[in-house]
This record gives C-alpha cells, structure tokens and sequence, in this order.
C-alpha cells in the first residue's frame, strides 16, 4: 500500500478499502461475515447489549494498547450485568497518514484479545478522516451477551450493613497511562486490562443474590463508582484506607504526583457490593483467580452525612467527594 500510512481513499468503500479489509483486518479478526450487520439466531434467554468508544492515549502503553482494551473494557461491562459476551462489533476511525504497520499491530492484538476472551468478532466498519482531523485511531465497540442468572444485579438491592469488596490493586491502568503518555519515568507500571467475565460467571454462579451489584471502576475509579451507587441509594460508603489494595510503585507514583488513587481508573479490577455474611468468604474466593488476586474488603455500606467517607490510616475520617472535571483525560 502506498507510503504504509492510512489514506483516505482507504475510508471511500472501494479498491483501497477492500484491500485494506482483506490484508490488515481480516487477517487478524478471522472469519468475519463481509456485511454491515450480523444476523445473530437462537437465543432463548435474555440478551445483554453495551457499547463504547476507545481514545486512550498513547495508543501502546505497557500492559495493553487501544485493540485489547476496546476489547476488554467491552467485555467487562456485559460481565458487570452479569451477562457471557457472545458477539462484538468493532469501527475503526483512522486519521489519514497514521502508519499501517501500527494500525496492523492494534487490529491483530485487539483479535487475540477476542480469542482470549472467546467471543467473536461478527461486525465492523472503517472510516478515514483527514489529517490533523482526528488523533491516529479510535475504536467503537458494541458487545452482545447472554444472561444466565434469574436475579438483576442492581444499586437498588443495597442495604445498610452491606460491604464493598475490590478485586485487586486499584490505580493501575490511569496512572500507567499518564506515566507512559508524560514520559515520566516512573518504573514497574502496567495496566491492569483484563477480561472479568470469567471470574464473574464463577463468582455469581458460586454466591448468587448475595451479590448485590458489579461494576468496573473505570473513569473516576472507585470513587466515582461508589458516588454512583450512593446517589441511586441514598446511602453512605465508608472505606479503610489501610484496606484498599495499592502496588507500591502505584502508591509511590501517587504520592510523588499529588494523585489520589480512588479516582484513577482501572481496566482489569470490579467493585463488588455483597452483604456482611459472605463478605470475607467472597474476597477469599476471588483470591482463587489470576483476576481476582488481591480481592479484599475494603469498607461497608452506612447512613452518614457525606456520600463516600475514608477512614484513614491515623484512625480519622475525611470525607471523599464527587470527582470535578477531567484530571486524566483519554485514558480508555
């Protein structure tokens, strides 16, 4: 192909377009069907549905790049529903001159995420903009699953004395991300991107309705996911802080910036709201996975005047509010 780089031509549906599909695309993805849409049949149970947009940059950082975590950040929110991912859908939008060779690498890593995950890719579309009219590659991601479990997993079914778990370290991915996009220097960072939907399934499988909701604590982290719950509650999260799952590197690149980890994202880690019962016998459990090592409980579920309050390791309370604006942007 010309040059090696994206052209637009390779967005216009012909020549260029076809041979871009047949020897950068296919090649990685398997046998997709050649039609905008899939015909998807037979599916007796409930269908889970969710869709995302993938910006992140840089688009190769350590541990991941833009292909397996469009692939992974997909996955993970059927598996937070409690859904099996089935299908995928996947656009490319590609800014003119960005080189094939990377373009390329994304596609085949964004494949063999796929076959690591076992879903497939079923569907997809490629579109060229102009230099200087996008940012190298997006990637726009639909996923399909199906739903086994006869309970919703919801922020609804909390209750007072209920505890929060976290599957592991937190703060991996976001502060990864910024240290690889800054050039800081800062050494032993790696996102955490990993699919969830495995573990997942074993985990409702094995605790059921004692479960009372997922979530993945991307963009604003674990924070921002607990501020949700606690809207949609009316109840109060408290968290130790000498509980909360931190790498040292992760810590000390925290401190060295001014970071709070609470509200950095993670792309391989769930937030698990479960009732006291069960609670230690479920982070127990998690342990058990290569995705769950490091799952501890990290706080309760209370009536207090803040939303989110951190018990600190002096023994005070602060409290830990909503996040304001976007401090690490473009980090999925």
């Amino acid at each position: 192909m010309k040059e090696g780089v994206i052209l637009l031509e390779h967005g216009s549906g012909g020549q260029a377009s076809a041979r871009l599909l047949r020897e950068v695309i296919l090649p990685h993805l398997g046998e997709v069907p050649l039609l905008d849409s899939a015909v998807l049949k037979d599916f007796s149970a409930s269908l889970a549905f969710t869709t995302d947009s993938f910006v992140v940059d840089p688009i190769f950082f350590p541990g991941g790049d833009i292909g397996s975590l469009a692939v992974h950040g997909t996955v993970n929110d059927l598996a937070m529903v409690g859904a099996t991912p089935l299908f995928l859908s996947v656009a490319f939008i590609l800014e003119e001159g960005f080189p094939l060779k990377l373009f390329s690498r994304v596609v085949a890593s964004l494949g063999e995420a796929a076959r690591k995950a076992g879903v497939r890719v079923v569907c997809g579309d490629t579109k060229v903009v102009p230099k200087g009219k996008g940012d190298k590659i997006f990637i726009n991601t639909s996923g399909i699953g199906i739903l086994k479990g006869d309970f919703v997993l919801s922020p609804s079914r909390i209750k007072e004395g209920d505890r929060v778990i976290v599957s592991g370290p937190i703060a991996e991915h976001g502060l990864c991300v910024l240290a690889a996009r800054e050039d800081l220097g800062l050494e032993g960072l790696k996102s955490d991107s990993q699919p969830l939907h495995r573990v997942t399934e074993a985990f409702l499988s094995r605790f059921g309705p004692e479960i009372k909701v997922l979530r993945d604590p991307t963009r604003g982290g674990v924070a921002a996911v607990l501020h949700e719950f606690a809207e949609a509650t009316g109840l109060s999260f408290i968290l130790e802080e000498e509980k909360i799952p931190l790498r040292p590197e992760v810590k000390a690149g925290c401190e060295l910036l001014g970071l709070d980890p609470l509200y950095l994202a993670c792309e391989g880690r769930l937030v698990a709201v479960v009732t006291r019962e069960i609670a230690e016998e479920a982070a127990s459990f998690l342990r058990r996975f290569p995705e769950g090592q490091g799952a501890c409980v990290v706080g309760e579920v209370t009536r207090e005047r803040f939303p989110l309050i951190l018990q600190t390791c002096y023994g005070g309370l602060r409290p830990v509010p909503p996040l304001a604006g976007e401090p690490l942007p473009r980090i999925c």
